[in-house]
């Protein structure tokens, strides 16, 4: 979740600061090091990150690649940074020549929005074509954040790393195959469907006729499939919501509210005062615990108090709704969780109104 937020930060600042961005120059020090630096490799240190890194080639001397990150004093990634603006299709085969003649298993091509990760799977000490990892920074996919992960100074593992880009590799190309397929369906595709489903010859008439059905079969199937998927979370919603309140509709006659109980309610609305007023703080008892919730919403629980028992506790609830039950000594300890309450409110996203 830390490298998620780290990179989601860098790609706000991209978004915010790329317009004035007009240098390769200034494309390195506002994009490319900040995300050096977020793999956790210290930029300013050159035994680690080594900016124009030279790369001779052959008679050609003084070639050099943009950054060089070492590990035991052995270049493990090289880096060659382009203009945010430039297409990075016409710069491989420069960086092609720089992985040839340096040690290192892996290579990026960036632009400091999009970046793309090679190694050598189709031939040992030769570049690939294509990257086995390629993603737009202002896009980014937690799948994603997994794999730049494996990069990652305290994760950084070549064995693994080279293991998982031929399956990142091929995914990707299959994934592209796909959609190419789904946008506009080629003959061999629609055959394969056509001769499973059609009883008579495929004359050319056929097949093109087929073209259109095979591409809207699979285009309804891949929204039933979402649409299955919505609704299965929407029932599972449901029933969690209907189970909730039947525990809060239990017979009245068996819940009894204690004086104690009323007395914390009113620890939490002073508490809670400075956000909400006192209206919006409505308490619910039940047999299993008292519960106080916001706007007498089920989905909204402030807190819930477990007083009766041997052992007093109270459970409170983190930015996923997740209960957190803790043990109290006495209704007065109700105060020491002040911050989490006041958070509790904020992140049910209410418009409050200050008493």
């Amino acid at each position: 979740m830390e490298l998620f937020n780290q990179l989601k930060a860098l790609a706000d600042k991209v978004d915010q600061l790329k317009e004035q961005i007009g240098t390769e120059e200034s494309t390195k020090h506002a994009f490319t090091l900040p995300f050096i630096n977020i793999l956790g490799y210290d930029a300013f240190n050159p035994l680690e990150v080594v900016p124009e890194f030279t790369a001779d080639l052959g008679m050609k001397k003084g070639e050099k690649v943009d950054y060089a990150i070492f590990q035991n004093e052995t270049p493990i990634l090289i880096i060659e940074c382009k203009h945010w603006k430039q297409d990075l299709n016409v710069h491989n085969s420069q960086l092609f020549r720089y992985f040839h003649v340096t040690k290192t298993r892996f290579a990026l091509l960036t632009n400091g929005i999009v970046y793309r990760f090679y190694t050598d799977l189709d031939e040992p000490n030769k570049m690939d074509e294509k990257p086995f990892l390629e993603f737009d920074i202002t896009t980014l996919k937690e799948s994603t954040v997994k794999e730049i992960e494996k990069f990652h100074k305290s994760n950084f593992d070549i064995s693994k790393i080279v293991d998982n880009a031929s399956n990142l590799k091929y995914t990707r190309e299959i994934k592209t195959l796909i959609d190419q397929e789904l946008q506009s369906p080629s003959p061999d595709f629609v055959r394969l469907f056509a001769n499973k489903a059609y009883n008579g010859r495929l004359t050319s008439t056929v097949l093109e006729d087929f073209k259109e059905i095979v591409s809207k079969a699979f285009v309804q199937t891949i929204s039933e499939k979402v649409s299955d998927r919505l609704n299965a979370a929407l029932n599972k919603e449901e029933e969690k919501q209907k189970t909730e309140e039947e525990i809060d509709l239990e017979p009245k006659t068996k819940i009894e509210t204690t004086e104690e109980e009323m007395e914390a309610y009113q620890i939490v609305v002073a508490i809670l005062r400075r956000k909400l007023q006192k209206e919006r703080i409505v308490h619910r008892d039940t047999q299993s615990y008292f519960g106080i919730l916001l706007d007498d919403n089920n989905r909204k629980p402030i807190c819930r108090l477990h007083l009766n028992g041997g052992n007093k506790y109270i459970s409170i609830f983190d930015d996923s709704k997740k209960e957190i039950k803790e043990q109290i000594d006495t209704i007065d300890d109700i105060y020491k969780f002040e911050k989490q309450l006041l958070q509790t409110v904020d992140n049910y996203d209410v418009s409050l109104k200050v008493m």
